[in-house]
C-alpha cells in the first residue's frame, strides 16, 4: 500500500537558534518520509500520492496516445469483423488461398493487445513492455518467413501478410503506450507530490499481474504459431505429384495428376478412371488402390484432382458448392488437356461431386462407381450447426497447430502426413474447406445435387459398393445406398461388403471387389439409345 508522508510547510521547521535538545534534532534527520524536493514556490501544499487530482492524464501526451490507441482497437475490430465474414462470404479482395484463419489470429492477436493496453492503460509495467518486445520480435519473424517462403507468400497473399505486420506494429504500439503512461506518472507526482511514487496499491499490483499473464499467453500462442508457420514451410517443400493448374478467373490453383497412357498400341483412346475422395484426400487411400490397379492390368490410366482446401490445392472463396467445385475441376482438366473418356469413381461425400460432374459431361462418361457413398437426403449429417461450429471453433486454433506440433516431435510425423496422410485432417486449409462444405450442405449442394440427379444421363453403367459396417449399424444408410441403385437405369451390381468400413478399401475383399468393377466399367464400351 501506498504509505502517507509526514507534510512539513515553512512554518513548522524549526526556528534557528531558539536552542532546542538533541532529540529535536535527531527528529529532524531526514528518513524514508522525508520530501526530497522543497516546498513550491507558491506555498501550495503537497498532494497525497493516492489523491485523484495525480494522474497521467493530466499531461495532453498520455491522453493522445490514450485516444490513438482507442482508434487503433476501433481500426482492428474493424479488420478482425471482416475476417470473420471473410469464412463466411470471401469478398473477391479478401481471399487468402490458404487457411483464412492465420490472418483472423494475427487480427485477433493485435486486438487484444490493444484491449490489455487499454484496460490496463494507467498501470505501467515494465515486464509487460518486455513481453510485448519479444512478441512484436517473434511476429516479424513470421512476416520474414511468410514473404521469404513462396509457399506461405503464395497461401497468405496480401491480406495474411498485412495481419502479421499489423499484429507486431500493435505490439510495438503497447510498448510505446505503455512507457508514455509511465513518464507521464512519474512527471506528475513529481509535480504533485513531491517525488516520484515507487510502491503500488493492492489493486494496482492485482492489474499488473493480470495483465502480464494475458501477455504471456499471447507470447504462448504467438510461439506456437511460428512454429506452425515453420511446419508449414517445410510441407511447402513436398512437391506435388501431379501439376498445380489456375481456377476461377486465376484465383486459385487445383491439384491435377495424371499416369497411363492416353492411347492404345492400335491408337484408340482409353478410357481413364477419374477418381473423387471422400473424406479423406484421394491421395490417402484411392491413389495407391488405382496404381495397383494399373499394375495389375485392370486399368490403364486414372487421374485425380484434389478438392480445393484438400493436399496440395488452394482453398477456394466462400461460399463454395458442389456445384462449383464440379466447375473448378472441369476447368483445371481442361488446362490439364484431359477430357476423358471417364470412368468415375468416388467415395462418400466425394460421390456427390462426382454425380454433379457427370451430369455435366455425360457424353465423356462411360460408366460411375460410387464406394459408400453419401446420399443427398442425408446432407443434413454434414450441415449439422453443431458440426459446423465444431469446425468453426477447430479452425480458430489451428494456427496454433498444437497436435502437429506434437505429432512431428513425439511421433515422427512427416511432411506427407501432414500434407495428405493420417494428420491431414489437423491442416487449417481441410478445416475450412470441410465448414465450407457444412455450411451450404443443406441449401446449395442439396439443390445442386438434385438438380444433377434430374438430368443425369439414365443409360450411364453404374455400380454401387457399399459398407456392411455402415448399413448393419443405420438403416437409413441402407435405404439411401438402395435409393442410388436408381440413380441410372444400367445398374451393373450393387455390393454390400461384409465387415468393411466406410473407407471400403481398407479390407482385402474390398479392394478386390473395387477393381473388379472397375476394370468391367474401363473395358465396356456405353451402349447409348
Amino acid at each position: 500500500m501506498k504509505k502517507f508522508w509526514n507534510r512539513r510547510d515553512a512554518d513548522s521547521d524549526p526556528v534557528p537558534g531558539r536552542g532546542s535538545s538533541s532529540s529535536n534534532r535527531e527528529d529532524d534527520r531526514p528518513d524514508e518520509h522525508t520530501r526530497l524536493l522543497s516546498n513550491r514556490v507558491d506555498g501550495a501544499p503537497y498532494l497525497s500520492p493516492d489523491h485523484p487530482a495525480v494522474s497521467p492524464y493530466n499531461l495532453w501526451t498520455v491522453r493522445l496516445v490514450r485516444w490513438l490507441t482507442v482508434a487503433l482497437t476501433c481500426v482492428t475490430f474493424i479488420w478482425w469483423v471482416l475476417m470473420v465474414v471473410t469464412v463466411f462470404i470471401t469478398p473477391p479482395v479478401l481471399h487468402v488461398r490458404g487457411s483464412p484463419f492465420f490472418a483472423f489470429s494475427y487480427t485477433s492477436f493485435a486486438l487484444l493487445t490493444l484491449v490489455v493496453s487499454l484496460l490496463f492503460f494507467s498501470v505501467p509495467s515494465r515486464l509487460a513492455r518486455i513481453l510485448s518486445i519479444v512478441n512484436a520480435a517473434v511476429l516479424l519473424v513470421d512476416t520474414v518467413l511468410i514473404l521469404a517462403v513462396p509457399g506461405l507468400r503464395h497461401a497468405e497473399v496480401w491480406v495474411g501478410v498485412a495481419s502479421v505486420v499489423w499484429a507486431a506494429l500493435m505490439a510495438l504500439w503497447f510498448v510505446i503506450a505503455d512507457r508514455t503512461v509511465q513518464w507521464g506518472k512519474a512527471e506528475e507526482e513529481e509535480r504533485l507530490t513531491g517525488r516520484p511514487e515507487s510502491r503500488r496499491t493492492v489493486t494496482e499490483w492485482l492489474e499488473v499481474t493480470l495483465s502480464t499473464i494475458l501477455l504471456i499467453a499471447l507470447a504462448c500462442v504467438v510461439m506456437l504459431m511460428t512454429l506452425t508457420l515453420t511446419l508449414r514451410a517445410v510441407d511447402g517443400g513436398l512437391a506435388p505429384p501431379g501439376e498445380r493448374y489456375w481456377v476461377d478467373n486465376d484465383r486459385y490453383q487445383i491439384h491435377v495428376y495424371c499416369s497411363g497412357n492416353r492411347t492404345d498400341a492400335a491408337g484408340a483412346e482409353i478410357t481413364t478412371v477419374l477418381l473423387e475422395g471422400g473424406e479423406d484426400p484421394v491421395e490417402r487411400g484411392l491413389w495407391q488402390l488405382a496404381e495397383n490397379a494399373v499394375k495389375n492390368g485392370s486399368i490403364s490410366r486414372f487421374c485425380f484432382a484434389d478438392r480445393p482446401g484438400m493436399a496440395w490445392s488452394d482453398t477456394a472463396p466462400s461460399p463454395f458448392s458442389a456445384s462449383i467445385a464440379s466447375d473448378a475441376l472441369s476447368e483445371a482438366l481442361s488446362r490439364a488437356g484431359e477430357d476423358g473418356p471417364w470412368v468415375l469413381a468416388s467415395a462418400g461425400i466425394g460421390s456427390l461431386y462426382s454425380r454433379i460432374f457427370s451430369s455435366r459431361h455425360g457424353d465423356r462418361v462411360r460408366g460411375i462407381l460410387m464406394i459408400d457413398p453419401l446420399h443427398e437426403d442425408l446432407l443434413s449429417r454434414v450441415g449439422n450447426p453443431g458440426r459446423g461450429f465444431f469446425l468453426w471453433i477447430r479452425g480458430v486454433i489451428s494456427p496454433c497447430g498444437i497436435d502437429r506440433i506434437l505429432g512431428a516431435i513425439l511421433r515422427g510425423r512427416r511432411a506427407a502426413d501432414r500434407v495428405w496422410g493420417r494428420s491431414s485432417y489437423q491442416s487449417g486449409t481441410t478445416v475450412f474447406a470441410k465448414l465450407q462444405e457444412s455450411l451450404v450442405a443443406e441449401s446449395l449442394t442439396k439443390r445442386d445435387v438434385a438438380s444433377s440427379r434430374a438430368i443425369q444421363d439414365k443409360d450411364t453403367p453404374l455400380v454401387v459398393i457399399s459398407s456392411g459396417q455402415r448399413i448393419r449399424k443405420d438403416r437409413d444408410w441402407e435405404d439411401k445406398q438402395r435409393d442410388l441403385t436408381h440413380l441410372t437405369t444400367n445398374l451393373e451390381s450393387w455390393d454390400v461388403v461384409d465387415g468393411a468400413p466406410h473407407r471400403v478399401w481398407d479390407t482385402l475383399t474390398g479392394r478386390e471387389i473395387i477393381e473388379s468393377r472397375l476394370k468391367r466399367l474401363a473395358k465396356t464400351p456405353v451402349l447409348r439409345s
